[in-house]
């Protein structure tokens, strides 16, 4: 019989928001690909997870895609994290969970931690739409992205590392406006979580005098339409 695949989400940041079940999950997995395998044992270690363990990442995942589907077809299961969150989202894992869908082999995903959801839930900012958009290109079609958001009226979760983030909220003021308001969340689920909230000019500024540091998630509102009614406005 054909063995699973199981994404399973790993916490993003306080190691004690793992679920029981991703926990025995992994205990049972045949195999546990990870994304960078020594930030990974550090969670196993705390969990008691002692199970075979190999790298799955963004420079090797088309060679190992294919070799993991013949071992999920022996009978073996195998599970797949990321450093943290979810696979797949701005990490590794949509090939190798394609590949598997494409083989007929059942391909489980465990609800859990991911950084998009507490960001927005906690801006103040509509929430009941958005869109995701992960990380921006850092150059080829990065402006023209922009510009296509421009009118976009949901709100919108980006990915951002720290050095880039007081140049990234320049750009979003240039394109969105600078009263266009945005929340910037760091370091979620970690003894030095924040949020910083307010007009991308007030943001941009916050960060221009204070060097940001960890992992940001910065979410900005959508476009008011200004025409009829809209509900993602940001007020009302």
């Amino acid at each position: 019989m054909k063995g699973k695949l199981y994404i399973v989400p790993t916490p993003v940041g306080n190691l004690e928001d793992m679920t029981f079940r991703a926990v025995e999950i992994l205990k049972e997995a045949d195999l546990i690909l990870a994304e960078d395998t020594r930030t990974s044992s550090v969670l196993l270690d705390h969990y008691g997870i002692k199970r075979p363990l190999q790298s799955h990442h963004k420079f090797n995942e088309h060679q190992t895609a294919e070799r993991v589907k013949e071992i999920i077809l022996a009978g073996k299961n195998v599970a797949l994290v990321s450093d943290a969150g979810t696979p797949g989202i701005s990490d590794p894992g949509f090939l190798l969970a394609r590949t598997c869908a494409e083989e007929g082999i059942e391909v489980q995903t465990l609800p859990g931690a991911t950084a998009c959801i507490p960001a927005i839930v906690s801006s103040g900012l509509p929430c009941d739409r958005f869109c995701f958009e992960g990380f921006l290109p850092q150059k080829k079609g990065r402006q023209t992205l922009l510009q296509s958001l421009a009118s976009e009226p949901r709100t919108m979760v980006f990915y951002e590392s720290p050095r880039r983030l007081v140049k990234t909220l320049e750009q979003f003021a240039e394109v969105f406006g600078p009263d266009r308001q945005c929340s910037v969340a760091r370091e979620i689920s970690k003894v030095h979580e924040e949020h910083v909230r307010g007009t991308l000019a007030d943001v941009f500024a916050h960060f221009s005098a204070t060097e940001p540091k960890g992992e940001i998630v910065i979410v900005v509102a959508g476009a008011v339409i200004e025409k009829g009614e809209h509900r993602n406005k940001y007020k009302d």
